[in-house]
């Protein structure tokens, strides 16, 4: 390209605003990049949700427990294929900060209702025969070091003083898809029931319950709340994407936060190279109408000037996404337990730096438009 000399050494005039620009760039794009990965993380938790789940809480709400009985009366019901039950366990290894997803589960139908997660035959019988063992989560296996066969102690406080329980891991589990929830940590009911307070006991926190077929969701889960309306235990029955998309708007309400934080970034970003872009082209106006002067088009200038605020747009969005690509996987697991895991897509890279770019345009087109229509003779008597 004949004017490639021209544009940058226009862009490298002033080499610290030139910097201070880029920077701001590639910070922005870094939070909204990051914003956009929390979002994805919770929306990718809804869209591989099973379309022929049922979850059944307690209609008080998910810390209320339901008896244990339920269980038979559940599968009774016409359309439902598979029930198994969950209960939360709550604990922490060795220290607070060791905090992740910790379930108590029904061994003899879990596998039926979640084939999703893949462990080895041999080490999920292993853990069937095993009331103190347990199963990791490969992302929570690989966050603290643990092997098949290692002794496991966590620390509960919720079921009465505080306690530390020690399971034999003795499986590893995988999920069908790489973005799968590989952070959980499952537990034996039997174990469980037979160590909490008599309160707890021959209850469950939810029940998931996989369908003969989608088509019979909503049958199903007005028979469910039906039957046990007016009970001590009445129930709230939804699709798990239902029940996913709720328990995700717990931590607010993640699209307007991003929605929000997003249109400031871009208009922030667009005042920042635009204002650059501007300043700029005024300490430019006598070269520009040389230029003008000795034959280059109008539309020349406004290239040369557009070309500019993309460059730098193009290079911050770079910089910013190359940051985020190394700091969102250090986010990820530092907050393991705590958000769905933090993936940041090849899709998502292209998109913010299609974004980029399109920022870099918009942000020069008015100082660009301003120096197309710089009259020479009026832009020679300012210098």
């Amino acid at each position: 390209m004949k004017f490639r000399s021209l544009i940058f050494a226009n862009l490298f005039r002033k080499k610290v605003r030139l910097t201070l620009t880029i920077g701001s760039f590639a910070i922005a794009l870094v939070l909204f990049t990051f914003l956009a990965v929390v979002n994805s993380a919770f929306s990718r938790g809804i869209d591989i949700a099973g379309a022929d789940r049922l979850v059944i809480v307690n209609r008080i709400g998910l810390i209320q427990t339901m008896p244990i009985s339920y269980d038979d009366q559940v599968r009774a019901i016409p359309g439902v294929k598979f029930v198994t039950h969950d209960h939360w366990f709550g604990g922490v290894y060795q220290e607070e900060k060791n905090f992740f997803p910790q379930f108590v589960i029904d061994v003899e139908n879990h596998r039926k209702v979640y084939p999703e997660f893949i462990v080895p035959d041999d080490q999920w019988n292993t853990f069937v025969k095993d009331q103190q063992g347990a199963i990791a989560g490969a992302t929570t296996a690989k966050r603290f070091g643990w092997k098949v066969g290692d002794r496991i102690p966590i620390k509960n406080s919720l079921y009465g003083p505080t306690k530390t329980w020690e399971f034999n891991l003795d499986g590893i589990y995988h999920t069908a898809k790489a973005d799968g929830d590989q952070g959980q940590f499952w537990l034996q009911w039997k174990n469980f029931d037979e160590n909490v307070p008599a309160v707890v006991k021959s209850t469950a926190g939810w029940y998931i319950l996989k369908l003969d077929s989608p088509d019979d969701a909503v049958r199903v889960a007005k028979t469910i709340d039906a039957k046990f309306a007016n009970s001590s235990y009445e129930t709230k029955t939804e699709t798990e994407s239902a029940f996913a998309a709720g328990f995700a708007k717990q931590f607010g309400n993640i699209e307007f936060l991003i929605l929000t934080i997003g249109s400031v970034v871009f208009f922030t970003l667009l005042l920042v190279t635009g204002n650059t872009m501007a300043i700029s082209v005024r300490e430019r106006t006598g070269e520009l109408a040389v230029l003008k002067a000795i034959g280059v088009t109008d539309g020349t200038i406004l290239f040369l000037v557009l070309a500019e605020s993309t460059v730098i747009a193009l290079f911050g969005g770079l910089l910013g996404l190359l940051l985020a690509w190394v700091a969102i996987p250090v986010i990820s697991a530092a907050v393991t337990g705590l958000l769905p895991p933090l993936l940041l897509s090849k899709t998502m890279l292209s998109l913010g730096l299609v974004f980029a770019v399109f920022v870099g345009v918009v942000s020069g087109l008015l100082p660009g438009i301003s120096a197309m229509r710089m009259r020479v003779v009026n832009a020679l008597r300012r210098v």
